[in-house]
């Protein structure tokens, strides 16, 4: 069984050493401002491409943490520069709300309201608040949950409508990308409305935010999580019939732990123990995805029986997490051992030692992806850099 404090020192390595430095020193953009929109699995920089609202809201969300957790003036000085961009130039000052995109010289790419991406924002905007007390950050995050509550809250069948024009009119394309279903409501987004609500209310005891806090926790208890499975189901249409057959194994995992934390932020404590069960069925659920390396596979079609094989670098960050997470839930070995397993696969086969970061998936023969980014768009220091922060700071 692994040894948690070599864990931790480990962690605190791989953060420090590898995945902070590489965002600063390859990917920040010093002659227009915010971070470059890609390198290639190859190690290529590409100035002149797109730069992406997740990517940068994603970034700021990192170093916030990283400068809050480890008390760092040096990563507080990394998301005060994150923010200084994306409020020069993501901010949407006439119709409000974040732009999905900008190009390479920070005009608007894109300027569709994403409501997965306006989340996003909410998550780093707090998350600077807490690491600098900057009110102004704070106040913006309250403004994009009032948006959200405006125009996307569905009021009359409950959750959360998927994307809207930059005035706020629902788009007949609500995909978040191009391999989604067209529905117009998704566990992705809710889960990272939940994320980012959970944030917020740390800071920001709102009666509204509270209650809409607790409904996507009840969203997820009664819409979401598929009784039967333990799984979560993946789309939806606008009166929650599930439109989808697959099984996200990185997204049950991510979810499992996400869901305590709601409620421990809410300090619903008959919440709390309602959700213990219910957590630990969906981790065990995922753990249909682990192959013999110890490793989550991306996802299965329940209906065709389809198993995608590669091992993504995110479902592999968000194991380490959502294991340890049932092991402090429950004092059983297996579940330490399983996160053990899950990040000698990450040290095994996705750290790249030689040019920083990690490569963005494995295959079933053990290749490693230099065809998919490096970083870009979908590429951040989130998930892997939200691992080490989290296990840095549950292991005492």
């Amino acid at each position: 069984m692994m040894n948690v404090t070599d864990l931790k020192k480990e962690l605190y390595h791989e953060l420090t050493g590898n995945i902070l430095p590489f965002w600063m020193n390859r990917m920040r953009d010093d002659g227009r401002g915010g971070y470059y929109g890609r390198m290639t699995g190859e190690n290529r920089l590409m100035p002149d491409a797109p730069k992406g609202g997740i990517l940068h809201a994603r970034i700021l969300w990192t170093y916030s943490s990283a400068a809050l957790k480890l008390q760092s003036e040096e990563y507080l000085t990394e998301a005060r520069r994150a923010k200084a961009y994306i409020f020069s130039h993501f901010f949407d000052e006439l119709y409000g709300g974040t732009y999905w995109m900008l190009n390479a010289d920070g005009s608007p790419a894109d300027d569709k309201k994403q409501i997965y991406s306006q989340a996003f924002f909410i998550y780093a905007l707090t998350e600077y608040y807490r690491a600098s007390g900057d009110e102004e950050a704070l106040d913006r995050a309250k403004e994009l949950f009032r948006l959200i509550e405006q125009h996307s809250f569905d009021s009359l069948k409950n959750g959360y409508m998927e994307a809207f024009s930059r005035d706020w009119v629902l788009l007949e394309d609500l995909r978040l990308s191009e391999k989604d279903a067209n529905e117009k409501k998704t566990m992705n987004t809710h889960l990272h409305i939940l994320e980012a609500y959970s944030n917020l209310y740390r800071v920001w005891k709102d009666d509204t935010l509270a209650r809409q806090l607790m409904n996507l926790i009840d969203l997820f208890l009664e819409k979401i999580i598929d009784p039967v499975s333990g799984h979560l189901n993946l789309f939806f249409d606008e009166e929650w019939r599930c439109k989808s057959t697959l099984h996200s194994f990185g997204h049950d995992i991510e979810a499992s732990w996400l869901l305590v934390e709601a409620a421990l932020v809410l300090g619903d404590e008959a919440m709390r123990r309602k959700l213990r069960p219910v957590t630990l069925r969906i981790t065990d659920a995922a753990t249909e995805g682990l192959n013999d390396r110890g490793a989550l596979i991306n996802e299965r079609d329940w209906a065709s029986g389809h198993r995608d094989e590669r091992c993504d670098w995110w479902p592999q960050a968000e194991a380490v997490i959502g294991f340890f997470n049932a092991w402090q839930l429950t004092g059983k070995d297996d579940w330490l051992t399983k996160a053990g397993n899950s990040w000698q696969f990450i040290k095994q086969h996705l750290i790249d030692r030689d040019q920083g970061e990690w490569y963005w998936s494995v295959s079933p023969e053990g290749e490693k992806d230099r065809v998919n980014d490096k970083a870009g768009f979908w590429k951040c220091p989130y998930h892997n850099g939200r691992m080490c922060l989290e296990l840095i700071e549950r292991i005492r």
